[in-house]
């Protein structure tokens, strides 16, 4: 239709939703479908959070709310931050949106002009690249190897920057790879940044708290002090807290920045919901006790997964450091035919005929920005994973 934006041409709608939302139409068809293509925990958001939103209904907190957070939760992010991250921030330093993905979509509508440069290591989050295009700016992928665990180098971030680079944006631990920098790794990225004073630094936390065995998480500006005042550290409460649905997500920067991603939001959504922002403080100043074993059941998960991905043929899948997902390799099975009698071309193909013939629902390589592989989320029960895995390799076995 000609009267639609010029400017969505430039993006497409998220795969990660497509599958889903491919998934849910093949259930309700009565296909025996397993959907591991959702970024979410199955764990339901613990009860002294929904407790808080409760009693913030009863209370009559269901106003409009300063633009960007009412300050008792921005005083608890700013505790969180110092807590956690050992990072210093006031009230007037923090945006609160909702989730996560809108202030990151607010800082590039804040910041991007026509032809600025973001650099952004793949595999990436489906939505960077298009949130970047819909702000005018152009995407610079960085791509990382399953040599190096899916984390880029110091040298290939030193030869991506360009006079034009505004920003840098760093996931750790990654979706869709879990992939996570130690503090020595990303210090060697840092070292980088630092002799680039235009380059700022947005980093994506969100699976701080998802991360396992003896891996421990840092942020930018964290292991950098030099870079705190030209960095934007995201973070939210949807995948630690169980709260997707609820819609919280926050960052902490320069103040000037922050007053320019609440001018977006003023003329967009206005504030976040009023009843989760009151869940939200809860969830980050209640009791943190539930994080350990949500985390204990998620690696069992994730040995589960990948033992059983590494003992399908044509597959290697390394073991990440957190998050909820990991990302296989089908460079073993391009070129093959399955049973159903499809070429495997590439990763895209793979993801198709997996789920036709098999029933099970994953998200292809191509859609993170490096192939052949795809992303399996294993936030779901064990019984489900290893149904999942046994069809998947199964179907790997078919093919010849």
């Amino acid at each position: 239709m000609t009267f639609l934006s010029a400017t969505l041409d430039r993006v497409k709608p998220s795969p990660t939703i497509a599958v889903t939302t491919k998934a849910a139409e093949l259930k309700a068809a009565g296909r025996d479908v397993i959907g591991l293509g959702a970024g979410e925990p199955d764990f339901d958001t613990p009860q002294n959070i929904k407790d808080a939103a409760i009693a913030a209904i009863n209370a009559g907190k269901t106003k409009y709310t300063a633009v960007d957070g009412v300050p008792e939760l921005k005083q608890a992010i700013c505790a969180k931050f110092k807590r956690d991250n050992d990072l210093e921030y006031t009230p007037a330093k923090v945006t609160v949106g909702t989730g996560g993905k809108q202030v990151l979509y607010n800082a590039f509508m804040a910041t991007l002009n026509p032809g600025d440069e973001v650099i952004i290591p793949a595999p990436y989050w489906v939505s960077y690249p298009d949130m970047v295009l819909l702000a005018g700016g152009e995407p610079v992928p960085v791509a990382a190897s399953l040599e190096t665990n899916f984390k880029i180098t110091a040298a290939q971030l030193e030869a991506a920057i360009t006079p034009k680079t505004k920003w840098f944006l760093f996931n750790s631990p990654s979706n869709p790879t879990g992939a996570g920098y130690s503090w020595d790794e990303l210090k060697a990225l840092t070292d980088v940044l630092m002799r680039h004073p235009h380059v700022w630094v947005m980093t994506d936390d969100m699976y701080e708290h998802l991360a396992y065995d003896d891996f421990k998480f840092c942020t930018p500006a964290q292991v950098e002090p030099g870079l705190y005042d030209r960095t934007l550290t995201i973070n939210g409460v949807s995948k630690a807290y169980a709260m997707t649905g609820w819609r919280i997500g926050y960052a902490a920067g320069p103040e000037a920045l922050i007053k320019a991603i609440r001018k977006v939001q003023s003329q967009s959504t206005s504030n976040p919901c009023s009843v989760s922002q009151y869940a939200a403080i809860e969830a980050l100043n209640g009791t943190q006790d539930f994080l350990a074993p949500n985390n204990e059941m998620f690696v069992r998960r994730r040995d589960l997964v990948v033992d059983m991905l590494n003992a399908a043929e044509g597959i290697v899948c390394p073991k990440p450091e957190g998050a909820f997902y990991v990302y296989p390799s089908i460079a073993g099975c391009i070129g093959k035919t399955s049973a159903g009698g499809t070429l495997i071309e590439n990763d895209e193909v793979f993801a198709t005929a997996l789920l036709e013939e098999t029933g099970v629902a994953v998200v292809f390589g191509a859609a993170f920005g490096l192939s052949p592989n795809f992303r399996v989320s294993y936030a779901t029960s064990d019984e489900t994973l290893k149904e999942a895995c046994t069809r998947i390799q199964n179907f790997c076995k078919g093919l010849s």
